[in-house]
């Protein structure tokens, strides 16, 4: 039997014992593990070396590396997601509804695990820790396999979970990772139907579609984010520019980052060369269209494919549209439906804008770099969502679980 039916048969054992857990021995366990994080922190930031060292050898793009790199703030992090996750309400068990039918059974609604979860992802060991703490706390088991930029980090995370559930006599079986990076273990996974209930790929375009494409697990699409900031005629120039430059370049390596401005053109005189002289100031590459390139002649042009591109990278496209309908037809044509935001002043046009852009998260005079799920109070997530069904945007605890019919009856018999 191949590692992946090892661990998927494991996995799906230890889902029936962790779907009866208790709320007070879940929290135990995640309280452990949180522990274990900062006690193992020089040991895991020693593996993390090895894997950026490698990544740096192998060319791989700075904003890439900044994902991949963890150091003492980011390992910090990592458990006091952990820490908020205990402090949310544990939904598993809640009966969401009951009523009495005329025959006398009793039928309620109740939540319960999803069951085993997979999740593929790539270079970004953090995912490790978030994903295992959510699907623990709702009572799932989850297997990983990340990607092989990361595979130091996440097997001395892996180590430490499992050691600090074992401490405390939670099933170690709870998550588990697969060693083998190759294509071929990815493809695999993707078949997993005996022992997955829904697998959620976590990365680039690339590795999202082909898990869509290929997948006969049920999946949640995650995450590609081609967001867009629209500067509206109305708009504090100032705030516009500060949000910009926050959402460009934080983090310009993560889904929710700035990928495309659209300007009103009644203000893209005054705005645009302010805002990529700070642009500039942070090394971001810069296209725009021709109305763009005849106020800040030095910026390339803009290609139809600049415009639907998730840069991942410091470099930012420019379209400069004549009012608020062009805005929203431009965005809604080019979003990977993330998070779309509006700088405005004008009551009417951001009602407008919420209403009218289809993503996931759309913000009035805010950065988009807030789609995540401890900046919404959800202690950590286990992905974006960009599609409708199941779960749309920051998935937190309650986007982990499914419900089941409960009926009690007392000798019922249908005629």
């Amino acid at each position: 039997m191949n590692e992946l039916n090892i661990k998927g048969q494991k996995a799906k054992k230890s889902s029936f014992t962790l779907a009866q857990l208790s709320s007070n021995d879940k929290n135990k366990g995640l309280k452990a593990v949180a522990d274990a994080i900062l006690l193992n922190e020089k040991d895991i930031i020693e593996a993390n070396k090895i894997d950026v060292s490698n990544a740096e050898k192998n060319g791989v793009k700075g904003s890439l590396v900044d994902r991949l790199t963890l150091d003492s703030n980011r390992i910090k992090s990592m458990a006091e997601g952990i820490m908020k996750i205990i402090q949310l309400d544990d939904p598993i068990g809640e009966v969401m509804w009951m009523k009495k039918r005329p025959n006398g059974l009793e039928i309620g609604k109740k939540i319960v695990p999803l069951g085993v979860i997979g999740i593929i992802y790539e270079a970004r060991p953090n995912v490790t820790v978030d994903a295992f703490a959510l699907c623990f706390k709702t009572g799932n088991a989850v297997i990983l396999r990340g990607g092989k930029e990361a595979i130091n980090s996440n097997l001395k995370i892996i180590e430490i979970i499992k050691n600090a559930l074992i401490s405390v006599n939670m099933p170690s079986d709870a998550v588990s990772l697969i060693e083998d990076t190759s294509r071929e273990s990815a493809t695999k996974m993707m078949k997993l139907n005996e022992y997955l209930d829904v697998l959620i790929p976590r990365g680039g375009a690339g590795l999202i579609q082909a898990v869509v494409n290929n997948s006969t697990v049920p999946v949640i699409e995650t995450g590609v984010g081609n967001c867009h900031l629209y500067v509206d005629e109305y708009a504090d120039l100032e705030m516009a520019v500060n949000i910009l430059v926050n959402a460009k370049t934080q983090r310009p390596g993560v889904c929710n980052a700035c990928e495309s401005i659209v300007v009103h053109t009644d203000i893209a005189a005054k705005f645009l060369p302010t805002a990529c002289k700070k642009l500039r100031e942070h090394n971001v590459a810069i296209v725009g269209d021709p109305i763009a390139k005849s106020i800040v002649q030095d910026i390339e042009p803009a290609s139809e494919e600049d415009y639907g591109k998730e840069y991942l990278d410091y470099k930012i496209s420019i379209k400069v549209v004549n009012n608020i309908d062009e805005a929203i037809e431009h965005i809604n044509k080019y979003n990977t439906k993330h998070s779309e935001s509006i700088i405005t002043e004008n009551y009417s046009n951001a009602r407008r804008f919420l209403n009218e852009i289809d993503a996931a998260a759309v913000y009035v005079n805010a950065s988009t770099r807030f789609t995540d799920g401890f900046e919404f109070g959800f202690g950590a997530e286990i992905g974006i969502s960009t599609q409708k069904l199941h779960a749309r945007g920051p998935m937190g605890l309650k986007e982990l679980t499914t419900s089941k019919y409960v009926i009690y009856g007392n000798g019922q018999i249908r005629e």
